[in-house]
């Protein structure tokens, strides 16, 4: 398996366990732009925009293009009236596909990339997205398991201006004390609060 991948399953599961935490009554929740230029959406947008990623994972790791898939097939509601389930459903094949896929090129609708390029884009999403999510809903504890966090910090801490170039990365959101948990070291390089929402 590739190692990105590894990284993304790991990742798949957490995002999961935090989506199932997901009340109706927190529909009203609006979440930060999950990279820079994005926008702010409502929780319930927010879970519809990573379960149509998730979504395609399957179609695009096994080298199809978005126009032989039908650009708009996975438009529309995907998660129906059981949302923690589908979005599971929808999780487990994403991870499954990456398991199996081979460090080939992914035809994305944004062009060309490599296949652990784009496993490795996603895992930082639900990264973030399941902190995002767990903090917004009052969770005193980031959600990021350390091995997660770890794997995350050693492959973009080297290049962490790249990332930053991007938008995927803010700018260091406080000095980094030297003995810190490798979520919050993460987090923090990534400019992103590691911390619960005040």
């Amino acid at each position: 398996m590739l190692d990105e991948a590894k990284l993304f399953v790991m990742a798949q599961d957490v995002i999961v366990e935090v989506v199932g935490r997901i009340r109706a009554e927190h529909r009203h929740l609006v979440l930060p732009a999950l990279f820079a230029g994005e926008p702010r959406l409502a929780l319930p947008a927010y879970v519809d925009a990573l379960a149509r990623e998730d979504a395609w994972v399957p179609d695009l790791l096994a080298g199809r293009r978005p126009e032989e898939v039908g650009a708009d097939k996975y438009d529309g509601d995907l998660l129906g009236d059981d949302r923690a389930a589908a979005y599971a459903r929808l999780a487990t094949a994403a991870a499954a596909a990456a398991r199996e896929a081979a460090d080939t090129v992914v035809h994305t609708p944004g062009g060309d990339v490599a296949a652990g390029a784009y496993l490795e884009l996603l895992t930082i999403r639900r990264a973030f997205a399941a902190h995002d999510i767990a903090m917004h809903l009052g969770s005193r504890a980031c959600p990021l398991t350390e091995e997660l966090a770890r794997g995350l910090w050693e492959r973009t801490e080297p290049d962490v201006e790249r990332w930053r170039a991007r938008g995927v990365f803010g700018p260091q959101y406080e000095p980094m004390p030297p003995d810190v948990s490798w979520r919050d070291r993460f987090l923090t390089t990534a400019g992103r609060n590691p911390h619960a929402l005040e």
